[in-house]
């Protein structure tokens, strides 16, 4: 049986659905069979992150309402052969949704994929409590500045209540030279604050946004695609050190960073 990993945050605009689309083209490309779900459920947009928004036909609202079979809401990327994707509903509440049904959504798809990544909204509404609820994971993605990780704080704690035992940490665009001015706090910070794993950080690249308007996740590169890569490496359970961004960061800050990551 596959793993169902939530990608949530306290607040909206942290990258959750950049993380949730590149992490999973990531894994696929490394042979695990994945699919990625929309739970996003009135807001979606991990389709367009996919180049997929002219493929969807029917969502999950289809098959947990009886109308559609379940390979009938699966959308197989035309780019990658282990990437399959599940559209979320425009106007169907998932607080609608018939529990018993909900449930078995989930099982197949854990029975079906290596790893079910779902993108989560901010927050912990509906849509966020329709994947939690079902999680075995959970990666928190955030920034590197107080409020985001406060929020990000109750999150982790509405997760720990559901059961979630493994959570971890993504801190999102990274920049150097506000580490280095003390505008942006630094890694170290981040986890006194949350008290979670890292699972990685990923520096801002202008690479990402034109990935995004193209419906193309990064798998390769050094920067942010290299991170990426580096995180889904550790979600499958590898040990992966922290890559050097030579020309963004000192050796001694990567150094303390590696010692975080690595436990060393």
């Amino acid at each position: 049986m596959g793993k169902l990993i939530i990608i949530a945050s306290g607040k909206g605009g942290t990258g959750k659905t950049t993380v949730t689309s590149h992490i999973g083209a990531n894994l696929a490309d490394k042979g695990y069979l994945t699919a990625l779900v929309d739970a996003d459920a009135g807001f979606r947009n991990l389709d367009i992150a996919l180049g997929l928004e002219s493929s969807i036909v029917f969502d999950y609202s289809d098959y947990i309402n009886g109308s559609m079979e379940f390979d009938d809401i699966l959308i197989k990327s035309p780019m990658q052969e282990n990437l399959y994707f599940v559209a979320a509903p425009q106007s169907v509440p998932t607080a609608d949704f018939d529990e018993e049904r909900t449930a078995a959504f989930w099982e197949n798809m854990k029975n079906r994929f290596d790893y079910v990544i779902a993108d989560a909204p901010a927050g912990m509404g509906d849509g966020f409590m329709f994947a939690a609820r079902y999680a075995d994971e959970a990666v928190i993605v955030a920034f590197a500045e107080t409020s985001s990780l406060r929020d990000a704080d109750r999150v982790i704690t509405e997760l720990e209540n559901l059961g979630v035992d493994m959570i971890r940490l993504v801190i999102n665009r990274i920049k150097p030279e506000l580490i280095e001015s003390k505008i942006m706090m630094n890694v170290d910070d981040c986890i006194d604050v949350l008290s979670i794993p890292l699972l990685g950080i990923i520096p801002e690249d202008e690479s990402v946004a034109v990935s995004m308007i193209k419906g193309q996740p990064l798998m390769s590169g050094e920067g942010a695609g290299k991170a990426f890569s580096n995180i889904s490496e550790r979600l499958a359970g590898n040990q992966v050190p922290i890559m050097s961004f030579d020309r963004f960061y000192k050796s001694g800050f990567w150094k303390k960073l590696k010692e975080i990551v690595l436990g060393r």
